[in-house]
């Protein structure tokens, strides 16, 4: 579902686009990642591993994080818009977290004839901790 801003002319450097907020996180979801992703680590889905390890809990993927803040950009534009999209990695998302994905548009330009949009992204839970931050850009539908 896409919830572009009527014209590409109307978009502004500072908008933001709509944000997604999801579910708090939870033991299934990190199983169910497991099996779709096959990273089976065990530090995701065994609690005693985890605390082994020195963690208080499984905690997320950091692939599952990335493909949270990159539904915030399908659901902005079609997937085939998206030209260039990475992140980095900036604190763990704990199992029970609500995470919120959002992005901001940071300029507007063209390449070769195509009107492009960059945007700053990031996750971050209900306190405000950022856990992700990321940059996209994507091609104007």
């Amino acid at each position: 579902m896409t919830h572009s801003l009527a014209t590409y002319e109307s978009l502004t450097v500072g908008d933001a686009i709509p944000s997604l907020t999801l579910p708090p996180l939870s033991r299934l979801t990190l199983a169910l990642y497991c099996g779709a992703s096959g990273d089976h680590n065990p530090i995701h889905v065994d609690s005693d591993f985890a605390r082994s390890a020195g963690m208080p809990d499984v905690f997320a993927h950091g692939m599952l994080s990335m493909a949270w803040l990159a539904r915030v950009l399908t659901n902005w534009v079609p997937q085939s818009a998206i030209r260039a999209y990475s992140v980095r990695f900036a604190a763990i998302t704990q199992v029970a977290e609500t995470i919120t994905c959002a992005g901001v548009v940071t300029e507007k330009f063209e390449v070769d004839g195509e009107r492009r949009v960059r945007l700053s992204l990031k996750t971050a839970n209900a306190q405000g901790q950022v856990k992700l931050s990321g940059d996209a850009v994507v091609a104007w539908p």
